[in-house]
This record gives structure tokens, sequence and C-alpha cells, in this order.
């Protein structure tokens, strides 16, 4: 039955299309950090978005806050913009999980959320260096009035967060697949107990002088009912 259980629910999941439960939803790990990893993106997105373009006061045309690097701005609105979507992606296919009734599919879904998770952890890394970097070596004079230090600052610290959090998730799903592949190997090698009885216990074929007994068991019936009748004699009466 435990083998039974674990074919059913392979990959961390409930039985096929049971009901969903918001609550069971939201306190599994895997969501939270989920949830956190899309506020963070949130956040980097907006700071940079909002406060990360400066100019001089003789200057009209705005720059990167980040040394004037455009591409420092571009790598945070569009990584963020994008581990946005990919966050509400996977919570999207979270909520439909259970309802997935194929192994396969299953594997495949938690798979790609390994190594989704571990490419934005990575990305998150390399973003972090790089805004940091540009940071440190900005130049004060291109920001005298010191406009959009704090979204710059957040952006930065989100970045270093959001590593930890990718890669939270890239763990869970990865223990989700370690679970699964060992839950899996049931569903695929399953055979019905009562098939490997009854090749255990084969039937055998009724011959002509074989001995046939009453559904009670017991064979008495059959024993008192000799020589009721016998074709050589003809009709013999029982006598009670």
């Amino acid at each position: 039955m435990d083998g039974m259980q674990q074919g059913i629910g392979a990959y961390g999941a409930g039985r096929a299309g049971g009901a969903f439960d918001p609550l069971t939803f939201i306190q599994q790990p895997h969501t939270g950090l989920r949830i956190v990893s899309w506020l963070f993106s949130l956040v980097i997105f907006g700071c940079v978005s909002n406060e990360g373009y400066i100019n001089r006061p003789d200057e009209v045309k705005e720059f990167c806050i980040f040394n004037r690097n455009q591409n420092a701005c571009n790598y945070a609105v569009g990584m963020g913009s994008l581990a946005f979507l990919s966050c509400m992606l996977f919570l999207a296919l979270d909520v439909y999980f259970p309802q997935i009734s194929s192994v396969k599919d299953r594997k495949k879904a938690v798979l790609a959320d390994v190594g989704t998770s571990a490419f934005w952890s990575f990305m998150w890394f390399v973003g972090f260096c790089f805004l940091a970097n540009q940071w440190q070596v900005s130049k004060p004079d291109d920001n005298p009035l010191q406009e959009g230090g704090d979204g710059a600052r957040a952006a930065i610290a989100f970045s270093f967060f959001s590593i930890f959090t990718w890669a939270g998730q890239a763990f869970l799903a990865f223990q989700r697949y370690k679970l699964g592949a060992d839950s899996a190997l049931f569903s695929q090698d399953y055979t019905d107990p009562s098939q490997d009885a009854a090749a255990a216990v084969p039937y055998s074929s009724c011959s002509a002088g074989d001995d046939l007994e009453s559904p009670g068991g017991t064979g008495s019936y059959q024993q008192s009912t000799e020589g009721v009748y016998d074709g050589s004699a003809g009709y013999q009466r029982q006598e009670y």
C-alpha cells in the first residue's frame, strides 16, 4: 500500500485529480520561496526603472546610475522582468502540478524546475557582482545631488538575496526529483498482487477420475451419493 501511495503521489504531489487546497499550497516551502523571489524581482525591476537613470544638472540626457553603464541598468531591468515572469509561470505550474497524472510529465516539470532555478541563481550572482562593481566605481561627479542612491543599493541587495531564494528552489526541486525517482519505480514496475497469487498457484485441470467436492469442502456428499447411478446396472434407489 505504501508503494501504491508513492506511485500515485509521485514527485511530491498528491493523488492526481484531487481538489485544490489553497492553504496546503501556500504552506509548501517551494511555493513560499517562489513568492519571495517574485517580490525580489519586482523590487529590483522597480528600483532600477524608477531611480536608476539620472543626469547632471547641466545635462538633459539621463544615464544609468551604475557608473553610467547602460548595460548594468539593462541587465537589472531585463533580468528582473524575466525572473518575475518565470516566477509567475512556475507558480501556475505548481497549481496545476497535482492534476498531472503522468509520471513522465511530472518528471519533466520537476527537472525544468531544477534547471530554471539553478539558472536564475547563477544569473543573479552575476547580476549582483556586476551591479556592485559598477556602483563601487561610479564617480561622485556624475551624481552630485546623490539621487537614486537608495534604489541602487536596494537593487544590489535584493540581487544578492535572490541568489539564495532561487538556489533554495533548485534544492527543493532536486529533493522532489529524488523522491519522485524512487516512487516512480513502483508505478512502472507495479503488478497486481492478485495476479501474483494466481501465478503462484496455477489452476489444475479436472480429469475424469478426480473427485469433486461440494462448495462446503467436506466431500461427504460425494461419498454418500456414490452408487446412486451406475450406467451398467440401471437406476438404483438409494437407501436412507
